[in-house]
């Protein structure tokens, strides 16, 4: 699934070439990636043709465009296009007549260029919402000064790149919870946009097995996981986020390298590049965790 560098890369890429455009025309080949739509697919149609894009904006692994009126000069949008990328979701930038894409889903024409929803595994979609305030009265996310969010992005935590993500109150929240640090790492109400890749590399980095009880972490501990995590993250977006195969790409169709730099994730009985102990993996929540045994001893019974 993508996580917060590769939606950061797809946002970024959004921003420099569809912002400013109106939308002309719009096709839904498939009605079922439009969902969480007053009036579905016809309705996303009529919200979407006439509008202008107006700002990319992420938070966490959430994405939307702001749509303003074209006629409207510096009034701000009410409204946005949100996209959730779900496994295999792409926003793909198209300057000419290409031969669509086989998991074409939506393709929205702009002036001058079509943006294309590709989506293979189909768990993506699209779905023009209401903005509604920032909690905290910041900047919504990424990409926009208004502090307004989409509706079903309004239970979102704030993510590691944003700069009203508060490190030391996120590291005490973590703490009182009752649980395993992967499991508040992946809560996207603590901190957003980690996902099991990123937090199996964060652990790594900070030495933690998956299963550490976050109410006995200490608080230098706490911030620490936070602070590597952020690292890993920005390390990712760099190379363009982590791509295992071609259901990854950024809006000009091109994938991301951090795959080669990953320590743990899927390397099992590879050598961990600290100590050379062949690293692990273990079944967790439907998933996998991979872990150095050497780096992260698990812990003992009754010291989670």
């Amino acid at each position: 699934m993508p996580e917060l560098p590769e939606v950061e890369t797809v946002r970024d890429g959004l921003a420099r070439h569809v912002l400013g455009r109106t939308v002309t025309h719009v096709e839904v080949l498939r009605d079922y990636s439009v969902r969480g739509q007053d009036g579905g697919p016809a309705g996303l149609v009529a919200q979407l043709v006439g509008r202008r894009l107006d700002a990319a904006v992420r938070r966490g692994k959430f994405l939307w465009l702001e749509l303003g009126e074209p006629d409207a000069g510096s009034s701000e949008p009410a409204a946005a296009l949100v996209a959730h990328l779900g496994m295999s979701g792409q926003l793909l930038v198209r300057s000419g007549p290409e031969t669509p894409h086989p998991h074409l889903r939506v393709r929205m024409h702009l002036d001058g260029l079509v943006l294309d929803f590709v989506d293979q595994r189909t768990f993506g979609h699209l779905a023009v919402r209401d903005l509604v305030p920032a909690a905290d009265g910041a900047p919504g996310g990424l990409g926009s000064h208004r502090a307004v969010v989409p509706e079903p992005v309004a239970h979102i935590a704030r993510d590691l790149l944003d700069p009203a993500h508060d490190r030391t109150e996120v590291a005490r929240a973590m703490r009182r919870r009752r649980t395993g640090v992967k499991r508040a790492l992946l809560d996207q109400t603590l901190v957003s946009g980690v996902g099991n890749i990123y937090a199996d590399e964060a652990l790594w980095r900070a030495g933690l097995h998956f299963a550490r009880a976050t109410d006995r972490l200490r608080q230098a501990e706490a911030v620490r996981l936070l602070d590597v995590a952020e690292d890993v993250v920005r390390e990712s977006l760099v190379q363009g986020g982590t791509s295992f195969d071609a259901l990854y790409v950024n809006v000009n169709g091109s994938s991301g390298y951090f795959s080669r730099s990953l320590a743990v994730y899927g390397q099992e009985g590879e050598p961990c590049p600290r100590c050379g102990a062949p690293v692990r993996r273990d079944a967790f929540m439907n998933r996998s965790s991979f872990t150095c045994p050497v780096c992260q001893p698990r812990p003992r019974a009754g010291r989670w």
